[in-house]
């Protein structure tokens, strides 16, 4: 109960701090009426706010669909773009482009074989890094769709993400990886 109330408290005192942020907030970009971009700017106001937050995660919901996937992720996939391209321009207008690493990662992969209206969840997914620091270009093997190549169903992920994980911990943040992502993986050199 201790324990609770503390993290409670902590909280609340959390929140009395993120009340400052829209106030020290002043840009011209105007973000679209979306939820994740919406997501974005509150960011942009709490690190414009330079509370000592180093890290900031948001989510953006919708993807998980077994049906209807070409049309419902093209409009989810707009929204993103948009929203991302809103806040690196908030982040150059405010001289902060440099300064930001924008990780895209999702929870689960997707099958191959199509369930007759759709896919189903399945390993193997993508993630992208975005930002002025990055070096572009695709990391990684495009995974085979050949039946014989599959694991159980599943595309067979050519990097592993605690590899990925271990590059922004050592090369972005400068901190250790091996404790956090348990052990050494191959880093791709994005940064």
């Amino acid at each position: 109960m201790q324990y609770l109330g503390q993290t409670g408290l902590e909280a609340m005192a959390g929140a009395d701090i993120l009340k400052v942020a829209p106030g020290r907030y002043a840009s011209t970009v105007e973000y679209p009426k979306t939820s994740i971009a919406t997501k974005l700017k509150g960011i942009a106001q709490v690190h414009f706010a330079d509370l000592g937050s180093r890290i900031f995660y948001c989510d953006h919901l919708g993807f998980d669909t077994h049906a209807n996937q070409t049309g419902v992720h093209a409009v989810l996939w707009n929204d993103v773009s948009h929203a991302i391209a809103a806040f690196f321009a908030d982040l150059r207008e405010h001289h902060a482009a440099d300064n930001v690493l924008m990780f895209l990662f999702t929870e689960f992969g997707r099958r191959v074989r199509d369930n007759g209206s759709g896919t189903d969840h399945g390993a193997g997914g993508v993630a992208f890094a975005i930002g002025d620091m990055v070096q572009g270009g695709q990391y990684g093997e495009y995974p085979s769709m050949k039946a014989e190549d599959l694991t159980q169903g599943d595309l067979e992920p050519g990097l592993d993400f605690r590899g990925l994980y271990s590059t922004i911990l050592e090369d972005w943040l400068h901190v250790d990886a091996k404790s956090i992502v348990k052990g050494s993986f191959e880093k791709p050199r994005f940064l």
